[in-house]
């Protein structure tokens, strides 16, 4: 049986839109002066850790994050579209507010339960069957390395239910937040995943 891979998971650091606390998807946006100071930090804790590749979203507040980590490894920063966030549809762009004005009564379901999505989004089950794509061609790939993968805190907290058994529903209530450039490692084999920890800072 092979050893499994030791995924260290990152969200990317802050954007202006995330200031705000909107919603922010596909949309391709940067990070601001806070989300550099957090690529640096993250940057730092990688070099300590040593991973054998570094992966991240194509999107450029991913790369951004992602790009000082694998420089201080003295690797080539590699890039997955499988690691792209969750496409929140109607909601891209508002705040939890502006969507609670404009539709309450989605929006209260919403906050109890996840499971019926993102209007106009992309469902749950297929974000997370792709980030699990991820997971699963790393351990093939890199059994007993360390992997880092910089993503996105919807698509990583998916990842995470599906990979320890949680329901998807139930994503924001069990995992309520991925801290920016936060690590969270999960060690993945055959039988699944073990949280080993969670937003480390």
């Amino acid at each position: 049986m092979k050893e499994p891979v030791r995924l260290l998971l990152a969200r990317h650091g802050r954007t202006e839109w995330h200031r705000d606390n909107r919603y922010v998807s596909r949309t391709d946006i940067g990070i601001d002066e806070t989300g550099l100071e957090q690529a640096r930090t993250l940057a730092r804790r990688a070099k300590e850790e040593s991973p054998a590749l570094v992966l991240s979203s194509p999107l450029k507040r991913a790369v951004l994050t992602a790009e000082p980590a694998a420089a201080a490894c003295g690797l080539e920063l590699e890039t997955d579209d499988r690691l792209r966030e969750l496409d929140f549809g109607d909601w891209e762009g508002k705040t939890f507010d502006e969507i609670r004005s404009e539709d309450p009564g989605r929006a209260e379901r919403f906050l109890h339960s996840a499971e019926h999505g993102f209007p106009g989004g992309e469902p749950l089950e297929d974000g997370a069957r792709r980030i699990l794509e991820v997971f699963e061609d790393l351990r093939l790939s890199h059994a007993g390395l360390a992997v880092l993968v910089v993503a996105h805190n919807t698509l990583l907290r998916l990842g995470l239910c599906a990979a320890l058994g949680v329901p998807l529903g139930d994503y924001r209530l069990r995992l309520p937040r991925v801290v920016n450039a936060a690590i969270s490692e999960v060690r993945f084999g055959e039988d699944g995943g073990a949280l080993y920890s969670f937003n480390a800072t």
